[in-house]
């Protein structure tokens, strides 16, 4: 399977490195994505990542999972106006854990393939740094000039929210690092993310270059929103939790049954592994007759059974 061809036709990519198609065709790669451990469940909202990285796998790369317990302590700029609470380390360790139960369920990590996936937490490199360490080595590569181009840095400088604390403003050094560490020490090449994360995902690659002359690549996947421009995911009551803690299966299988027909055409290739040619048997199904609903009752049943 050719993942950059098989995420293209499911709609998945938004932005892309040059050279990350041929670096992919070359050799088995190693990729991560990062997940924020602000809570003990993922929820919808981070599968389009997590499917990112079950493609990755099945396409024959190595996936790594990171669990930004460093990065969830400063809390991410982008998109956001305001600045998050931040949390303690026995609360990211027992996300942590959680989550990798939940991603178990798509990613083989106990298998002997050599791209059986990893799952990291930057806390454990970034815990021993000193800050006079840190500003010395890493935050002499990056300028301040280039930090400032950022979207999600300048939307905050120009009067959205209450501007923006040192804490986030170094935020994209601090993920710009895990790319570089990941580099060196596990050899991963390339970055995968939301759209939002593009700016992060490119500080990254710039410290490699800038501090060990290396080429690394990014993938980023376009924010999913719903065909009336209201956000993905959220409901009167809230995210909808893969967690049944949180979401019942019940509400879980409504959530999907419910989206309309244009979204379930684009759910049903991002969140189903169902191939090319079941999903357009699928939909020409459906166009023949759109009250029955078999498209939404299909995306309902596979994600939910692989939930």
């Amino acid at each position: 399977m050719d993942f950059i061809e098989e995420l293209t036709w499911r709609g998945m990519i938004h932005q892309m490195m040059p050279g990350t198609d041929e670096q992919l065709k070359k050799e088995m790669t190693t990729a991560y994505l990062g997940i924020d451990p602000t809570a003990d469940s993922l929820h919808i909202g981070h599968l389009v990542g997590v499917m990112m990285l079950k493609h990755f796998q099945r396409a024959g790369h190595k996936p790594i999972a990171l669990v930004g317990g460093a990065t969830g302590m400063i809390g991410d700029p982008s998109m956001k106006s305001q600045e998050r609470k931040l949390l303690d380390e026995q609360t990211l360790r027992h996300n942590q854990e959680a989550i990798k139960k939940q991603l178990s369920k798509f990613l083989d990590f106990d298998g002997t393939a050599p791209n059986k996936a990893e799952m990291v937490n930057n806390y454990d490199w970034m815990k021993e740094f000193t800050f006079l360490d840190f500003i010395r080595d890493i935050g002499k590569c990056i300028t301040v000039n280039y930090m400032m181009a950022k979207d999600s840095v300048k939307k905050r400088f120009s009067g959205e929210g209450d501007g923006m604390s040192f804490t986030e403003f170094t935020y994209q050094l601090v993920q710009g690092y895990d790319f570089l560490h990941l580099y060196q020490t596990l050899g991963c090449k390339i970055q995968l993310g939301g759209s939002d994360q593009w700016g992060n995902i490119t500080t990254g690659a710039e410290l490699i270059r800038r501090k060990i002359d290396g080429e690394a690549y990014a993938i980023t996947c376009p924010l999913i929103t719903k065909a009336d421009g209201t956000k993905f995911g959220k409901t009167e009551s809230g995210n909808v939790w893969l967690d049944p803690r949180y979401t019942s299966p019940y509400k879980f299988y409504q959530f999907w049954l419910n989206v309309s027909d244009e979204d379930a055409k684009r759910y049903i290739k991002i969140f189903t592994l169902l191939d090319r040619e079941t999903i357009d048997a699928l939909i020409a199904e459906h166009d023949a007759a759109p009250h029955l609903r078999v498209l939404q009752k299909r995306l309902a049943e596979e994600i939910t059974c692989m939930i």
